[in-house]
């Protein structure tokens, strides 16, 4: 995580009578870029500075009890300076929606990839054991996303709505590969991919809540999900589309 920092900006003004070289000067397009890649790599370590500051401050609160101000000392940069990367709090939050999702997907889409190349339906130990390391790994962000999913804000509400659409379709279209569900309507299909994604964060929502539930809790919930799996799975193996 970047701490304490600010956003820089090269000097207004340049010595004077600068002494010029008889040799063929450097061009100035190289300065220019190279400055320019300097300015894009400060703009990127202060951009996500705002985002990590951001993610310290919802662990134990809601993104609307937060302030814009609260986000810039995280960072290290005066309040000003934080429109330079978001355009609004809200604009920071769906950021924080979508790249907390974008690393969900990647990880879920490569556990199922290999199912595919084995031409196995996804099991609930298998899918589970894929979700439940990546929420030990990235418990703020979940907590992030549990928490605002009927939360106070309307675009981080509609963000997760739609990254959780796109989770299900992009399910859906791997579970089409499967030879046992080649002939599925395409509906069909992502009814199922809705079940399990809803299966799974009710899952992670209850893990998150595991402080206050004793010893023992997690095993009980992922014992239960994974029964609540294989009912899907298997009402999945007998389903026939309908004939009209």
């Amino acid at each position: 995580m970047w701490r304490g920092v600010t956003d820089l900006h090269p000097p207004a003004t340049y010595t004077r009578n600068v002494t010029r070289s008889r040799h063929t000067a450097r061009p100035r397009s190289s300065r220019a870029d190279g400055d320019s890649e300097t300015r894009a790599e400060r703009k990127n370590r202060t951009r996500q500075a705002l985002l990590d500051a951001t993610m310290e401050l919802v662990a134990d609160r809601s993104f609307a009890s937060i302030s814009l101000r609260e986000v810039a000392r995280g960072a290290g940069i005066v309040p000003t300076a934080f429109y330079r990367h978001f355009a609004s709090m809200e604009d920071l939050g769906v950021t924080l929606v979508e790249d907390s999702m974008r690393v969900l997907r990647r990880t879920l889409r490569e556990g199922r990839r290999d199912l595919a190349a084995r031409q196995a339906l996804p099991t609930a130990q298998s899918s589970l054991a894929i979700l439940l390391s990546h929420v030990h790994d990235n418990e703020s962000q979940f907590r992030f996303l549990i928490r605002e999913q009927h939360g106070g804000i309307a675009e981080i509400r509609r963000a997760i709505d739609t990254e959780l659409r796109l989770f299900s379709k992009e399910l859906a279209i791997d579970l089409s590969r499967l030879p046992d569900l080649a002939a599925w309507l395409p509906e069909d299909l992502e009814i199922a991919a809705e079940l399990i994604v809803t299966i799974m964060l009710t899952a992670v929502a209850d893990l998150l809540d595991n402080d206050h539930r004793g010893r023992g809790a997690e095993r009980e919930i992922v014992e239960r999900t994974e029964r609540q799996l294989v009912m899907v799975f298997l009402g999945m193996g007998r389903w026939r589309a309908r004939s009209d």
